[in-house]
């Protein structure tokens, strides 16, 4: 799109003088100029594949200058809402317990951005922009997208049952599009594999639990049938990290590096352990009350939580979603559409990702979102995409205060009366 639009500026430079110009030179020109326009626009397909390239120079394209910039700082009132937002947070931090950072951005703009607090209270290490907190389930929309990236390229469709690409798989008749939007009907590894943790084996990881489910004797009970409703369960994205694997031949972590990360220029963003040292090194630890917590039996399974990351690389992500430079519009579109309608509720869910929907219409999305916790993290990424805002608070002590967005919202919608209801944590 920013090649479209030097092309348009070029036009309207060129296009008055064309007119002393003989006519065929003039016809010859604007077909010329026609065909620039419609092999740019190319890039701007709903269903166009991006390479890692594609999507780094696509990335890059979309910053604003500082001209631009300062006319949109002016335009939303961004001094008056920083003063704001800093005000909100430091109270938070003060009365309500709040450890962590926190950013908060609007038309390409980061309006506001700080920590509180410590990345280990015990030895007091301060936390700082570059600090990575465990996403717990945000990283849900991590494998979502890597999903979606493969559906993109070709690679798989929604309609593909588990077992086209794991046979052994038990359950049968459930698609990658059910897995995505929590309508599988699966049982939660968490819960009904839970007997694992007094056998005194190793950890378990994602091969274990897909092994676990083949060879359980008795199977574990369905929650419900596939599709028949919405289920908020861990297993399916467990699940779609082993169908990523199975499908790229690569590792779920270099996947989303190679797809992901690395071409947004993510360099604080790792899966758990499986980062070098020098990542590490910014990794933050959960806390529950004042207590770092140890190691949890489940932290080495990975797609449906282990994702760690600054708010600063979240900012990035959402910017890739909105921009449309890692997602096309038709697999963006598909993302962010609701699929559950058996009760009435604001609360939807799309393909990996949560939705507030128009409290009269419920296919109308207002926000996207998703929240977590996980031994000791909450936090939460708040979307509007219409809007062009983003509110990042990541949190490395479980504090509800992390999803308490309708406050935030307050000040970057002017203040006006919000009808938001309780947001869903989206916990692990």
């Amino acid at each position: 799109m920013v090649y479209v639009g030097r092309i348009n500026g070029l036009a309207s430079f060129v296009a008055p003088n064309l007119l002393n110009v003989k006519p065929v030179i003039r016809y010859l020109f604007l077909s010329l100029f026609t065909v620039s326009q419609l092999v740019s626009l190319q890039g701007c397909s709903d269903k166009q594949k991006y390479t890692p390239k594609q999507v780094t120079d696509c990335f890059n394209q979309k910053k604003l200058s500082p001209e631009q910039q300062a006319k949109i700082r002016k335009e939303i009132h961004a001094n008056e809402k920083a003063l704001a937002l800093d005000t909100l947070f430091r109270k938070k931090a003060k009365n309500q317990g709040f450890n962590g950072a926190v950013l908060v951005a609007q038309k390409g703009i980061i309006l506001y951005q700080n920590v509180f607090g410590f990345a280990n209270l015990k030895s007091k290490d301060s936390l700082s922009l570059n600090s990575a907190f465990q996403l717990a389930s945000i990283s849900k929309t991590f494998t979502g997208v890597a999903v979606l990236l493969l559906a993109q390229d070709k690679k798989l469709t929604l309609d593909d049952s588990i077992q086209k690409f794991i046979p052994s798989f038990p359950y049968h008749g459930i698609t990658i599009e059910n897995l995505l939007s929590h309508r599988s009907g699966l049982p939660n590894y968490l819960y009904c594999f839970e007997n694992k943790r007094s056998q005194n084996g190793p950890t378990p990881n994602n091969d274990s639990v897909m092994k676990w489910f083949s060879e359980a004797n008795p199977l574990p009970a369905r929650y419900n049938q596939p599709d028949k409703s919405f289920s908020y369960n861990n297993s399916n994205f467990i699940i779609l990290a082993s169908i990523i694997e199975k499908v790229s031949k690569l590792s779920y972590e270099k996947f989303i590096r190679t797809r992901i990360f690395e071409p947004l220029g993510m360099a604080h963003t790792f899966v758990d352990t499986l980062a070098p040292d020098s990542i590490l090194y910014f990794r933050t630890c959960g806390h529950q009350g004042n207590r770092c917590r140890e190691r949890e039996f489940f932290d080495g399974v990975y797609g449906d939580k282990g994702i760690y990351a600054s708010v600063g690389d979240m900012e990035r992500w959402y910017s890739a979603l909105h921009s449309g430079c890692l997602l096309n519009k038709h697999w963006l579109k598909e993302a962010f559409t609701p699929h559950s309608f058996e009760h009435k509720s604001r609360h939807n869910y799309g393909l990996a990702f949560r939705l507030m929907t128009d409290p009269k219409n419920m296919k109308k999305v207002h926000y996207v979102y998703h929240g977590g916790w996980w031994a000791g993290f909450s936090t939460m990424l708040w979307m509007d995409m219409e809007a062009d805002i983003v509110i990042i608070v990541l949190g490395n002590r479980k504090n509800n205060s992390v999803y308490d967005i309708k406050s935030v919202l307050s000040i970057l919608e002017g203040n006006k009366d919000n009808e938001l209801e309780t947001v869903n944590d989206g916990g692990d």
